[in-house]
């Protein structure tokens, strides 16, 4: 009997400490997302932050979330750095892959805006040579 209450009381204790993990990441989390909500809202009342500056806070923070989301949620806070390395490197790989593409994407899109039928094409102009001036 003594055994079957020892293995309660750490359920329990184990229960009491995941659920304050998540109480603690939802906190967390909640406070980041009010940061990014405030930061709009004072975009939108007083123009402050600048459009760029916004984003690259907005990027940040976004990363800042899914770094935590990862680390508590899929338990990679505690795992060793190798398994790590294995999913944060294609991850990586990822991004570099969407901004390339997004990158490329943009060119394509101003290439064929630039080769539309009817589009003018400059030429570079020759002078224009006046009345009565020049060689005959």
């Amino acid at each position: 009997m003594e055994h079957t209450h020892s293995s309660e009381v750490l359920e329990h204790v184990h229960h009491d400490s995941s659920t304050k993990k998540i109480w603690k990441t939802f906190w967390i989390l909640l406070g980041v997302t009010m940061v990014e909500v405030g930061l709009a809202f004072l975009h939108l009342e007083t123009g402050f932050p600048s459009r760029v500056l916004l984003n690259a806070i907005f990027v940040g923070l976004t990363v800042v979330k899914a770094f935590y989301i990862v680390a508590e949620f899929m338990h990679l806070g505690s795992e060793i750095k190798n398994l790590i390395y294995t999913i944060l490197l294609p991850l990586l790989l990822f991004v570099w892959f969407i901004i390339a593409f997004l990158y490329e994407g943009n060119s394509w899109k101003n290439m064929i805006k630039d080769l539309k039928p009817g589009t003018p094409i400059e030429t570079p102009k020759a002078p224009v040579k006046e009345a009565g001036h020049g060689h005959y």
